[in-house]
């Protein structure tokens, strides 16, 4: 993944491009408040708040593009659970799979998300040209891009987080647990299988 480097390349135009978006409040002054680490959600809840069908979701899985962290599926019946992050980074796939990008691109680009913490995804602009993506963190860096020529268009996460906040808001989420506990409130029929099994 291409990373833009603001520095030893100030100039006058770009200085005053860089006031005026900071003045604005262009992408990256985006308040975010942190997930909640141990909630996951379904795949069908996860699709709806990524944009995405249930198809691209699991061929996405069984690819290893973007794979559910709280709860991977384990046989017929279990359910994935995707942390608030993972639902992230499937929404910026669409996007980006959306302006053309190729997958092998955005392979790389989720690569180098999964490495940033949660809370600087909020801080970042992926900027594309339609072929490649590069990471931007700061005014000075999306007007270098732009100056090139290279940045035809912008994602800033932060506002993509809340966009996803806000639908995770309307929609069902769950507590994480491990398969060792002997209750699972939140999967009834697994919970009526094991006791079939155990008489």
């Amino acid at each position: 993944m291409a990373v833009s480097s603001g520095e030893g390349k100030a100039t006058p135009d770009r200085h005053m491009a860089s006031r005026r978006a900071g003045e604005q409040g262009l992408l990256f002054d985006t308040e975010v408040s942190s997930p909640p680490e141990d909630v996951g959600y379904r795949g069908p809840t996860a699709c709806s708040a990524a944009g995405i069908t249930y198809r691209q979701l699991d061929y996405w899985a069984r690819t290893g593009l973007v794979e559910p962290s709280v709860r991977a599926a384990h046989g017929s019946g279990s359910q994935r659970l995707y942390s608030f992050r993972d639902i992230l980074v499937l929404k910026v796939v669409k996007r980006l799979l959306d302006t053309g990008v190729s997958l092998q691109q955005i392979r790389t680009a989720v690569t180098h998300l999964r490495d940033r913490g949660v809370n600087d995804l909020a801080q970042i602009t992926l900027m594309s040209d339609g072929v490649s993506v590069y990471e931007c963190t700061s005014a000075d860096e999306v007007v270098d891009l732009l100056q090139g020529g290279q940045g035809v268009f912008g994602i800033a996460l932060g506002r993509v987080w809340q966009e996803v906040e806000g639908s995770l808001a309307e929609l069902p989420g769950e507590r994480a647990t491990t398969d060792d506990d002997d209750d699972h409130p939140h999967d009834e029929l697994a919970h009526r299988r094991r006791v079939r099994k155990t008489g």
